[in-house]
C-alpha cells in the first residue's frame, strides 16, 4: 500500500489528483470547527450519549459535537441518493432516463440535488426545534430556528459541491471520502481517552490488547466479505456470423455476496432513530419516553434484536432493487451464453434467483453482526473511548479499498503504456 502511494506521487497527472483530494478534505475539516452561532455546546454533549444524534457525530467526524456549518455532514446526500435509486423502480420516467446512458445519469443527479437540499432544510429544520426545545438554542424563536436551518443546508450543499469535485478532479468516491475523512478524524481524541483509561486504571494493557485482536479480526472479515463473491460459470456456444466464428469460450458471473454495502444499515439506523426523534419533540417524562429509555435505548437486547431483522430486511430488499435475475438471465440468452447443467431463459433466472438468496442471507446476517457486534466488544474488553461502530467500520475499510483500487488501476493503466503506444 505504501508503496502503491510512493509510485502515485511520481507520476504528474496522479500526484495532482491526490493532492486536491487532500486539500478538498482539509476544507472540510476547517470547516468542520466553524460554528453555528446562537447554539449552546454544552446542552449538545448531552445528545450525544444517546442514540438520537449520536449517528450524526459519528459521520460528520465531531462536526455535530460542536455543531458547526458541516453539522449533518452528507448524510442528507446520501438519503436522497437512496430514494433517488428507488423512485427509479417505481417511477417510469426516472426509469427511462436512467436507460439513456450519461446524460439521463446527469439529469437524474440534478434531481438528486435539489432533492439534497429540501431533505437538509427539513431535517436542519426539526433539528433546530428539537434542540431549542431542550435548551441548546440561546434565543428559541422562528428567525433562530431558520437562521440554523439555512446555515445547515448550505453546509451540506458545500459538502455535496465538494464530494463531486473530489469524484471529478481528485481520486476516488467523493462522498464516500468526505464520511472517511469525518470517522478517521475521530481517531486521535478517541486514542487520547484510552490513554486516559489507562492512567486511571479502568482498563489494564490485557484489555487493550484484546481489543486490538478483536478488532483486526473484525476488519479482516470485513475485506473478506466485501471481497467474496460467487462466480457463476458461463458458457457461450460458437456461432458463425459472415466468415466468422464467434463464441466458444467460458467466462462466469461475479455475485458478491455483500452486494448492498452499508444501505442496509443506513435504512435500519434511520428507522431506528425514528422512535427517539418523535420522543425528543414529546415530555420528557411521558410513557412514550420511559418505554424507551426502559426497554428500547441504544445498546439493549431489544434494540440490538430488532436493528438486526432490519438490517437482514433491507439487505433482501436493496439487492431485488439494484439486481434483477430475469434481466441477467435474457442478456446471457441474447448472447448466446447459458450455465452449464442449466437451461437458458426462466430456469437459468430461477438457479441465478436461488444463488443470489443465499448469497443476500449471508451478506445480511454478517451486516447485522458487523452491525451490534462492537457493542459487545465493549462490554468484553471495557474499552469505551476507542469505538467506531459496525457502519463507520464498514465504511472505512470499504473506502479505504475502493480508493486503493483505483489508485493501482492508474498505476497499472500507466505500466502498461508501452505496449500500447
Amino acid at each position: 500500500m505504501l508503496g502503491s502511494f510512493r509510485q502515485a506521487f511520481k507520476v504528474g497527472d496522479l500526484r495532482q489528483k491526490l493532492l486536491f483530494t487532500l486539500m478538498m478534505l482539509l476544507v472540510f475539516r476547517i470547516g468542520a470547527h466553524v460554528p453555528v452561532p446562537g447554539i449552546n455546546p454544552d446542552v449538545i454533549e448531552k445528545f450525544l450519549s444517546g442514540q438520537l444524534f449520536g449517528f450524526f457525530d459519528i459521520i460528520s467526524g465531531g462536526a455535530f459535537k460542536r455543531f458547526s456549518i458541516f453539522a449533518m455532514s452528507i448524510t442528507p446526500y446520501i438519503n436522497a441518493s437512496i430514494i433517488m435509486q428507488l423512485l427509479t423502480v417505481v417511477i417510469p420516467r426516472l426509469e427511462e432516463l436512467k436507460k439513456e446512458g450519461d446524460e439521463g445519469r446527469k439529469v437524474i443527479a440534478q434531481y438528486t440535488r435539489y432533492f439534497t437540499v429540501v431533505l437538509a432544510f427539513i431535517q436542519a429544520t426539526g433539528m433546530s426545534i428539537a434542540l431549542g426545545k431542550n435548551g441548546a438554542v440561546d434565543n428559541p424563536g422562528i428567525a433562530t430556528y431558520l437562521f440554523i436551518a439555512i446555515s445547515l443546508t448550505a453546509g451540506t450543499a458545500f459538502l455535496m459541491w465538494i464530494g463531486e469535485m473530489i469524484t471529478e478532479k481528485g481520486i476516488g468516491n467523493g462522498i464516500s471520502l468526505i464520511i472517511f475523512a469525518g470517522i478517521v478524524s475521530r481517531l486521535p481524541s478517541q486514542i487520547k481517552g484510552v490513554g486516559q483509561e489507562l492512567s486511571g486504571g479502568i482498563i489494564g494493557y490485557f484489555n487493550i490488547l484484546l481489543f486490538i485482536v478483536l478488532a483486526l479480526a473484525i476488519i479482516a472479515a470485513i475485506i473478506a466479505v466485501n471481497e467474496g463473491q460467487r462466480r457463476l460459470p458461463i458458457q457461450y456456444a460458437k456461432r458463425v456470423v459472415g466468415r466468422k466464428l464467434y463464441g466458444g469460450q467460458s467466462t462466469f458471473l461475479p455475485l458478491k455476496v455483500n452486494a448492498a454495502g452499508v444501505i442496509p444499515i443506513i435504512f435500519a439506523m434511520a428507522l431506528m432513530m425514528f422512535p427517539a426523534t418523535i420522543g425528543s419533540w414529546m415530555d420528557p417524562q411521558s410513557g412514550f419516553n420511559h418505554f424507551l429509555n426502559t426497554y428500547f435505548h441504544f445498546g439493549s437486547v431489544g434494540y440490538n434484536l430488532v436493528y438486526a431483522v432490519l438490517i437482514v430486511f433491507f439487505t433482501y430488499f436493496y439487492v431485488a432493487i439494484i439486481f434483477n435475475p430475469a434481466d441477467v438471465a435474457d442478456n446471457i440468452k441474447k448472447y448466446g451464453g447459458f450455465v452449464p447443467g442449466i437451461r437458458p431463459g426462466r430456469p437459468t433466472a430461477e438457479y441465478i434467483d436461488r444463488v443470489l438468496s443465499r448469497l443476500t442471507l449471508a451478506g445480511g446476517v454478517f451486516l447485522a453482526l458487523i452491525a451490534v457486534l462492537p457493542n459487545f466488544v465493549i462490554d468484553l474488553t471495557g474499552v469505551t473511548s476507542l469505538w467506531f461502530g459496525g457502519t463507520a467500520l464498514l465504511i472505512v475499510v470499504g473506502v479505504a479499498l475502493d480508493t486503493m483500487k483505483q489508485i493501482e488501476s492508474h498505476l497499472l493503466l500507466r505500466s502498461y503504456e508501452g505496449f500500447v503506444k
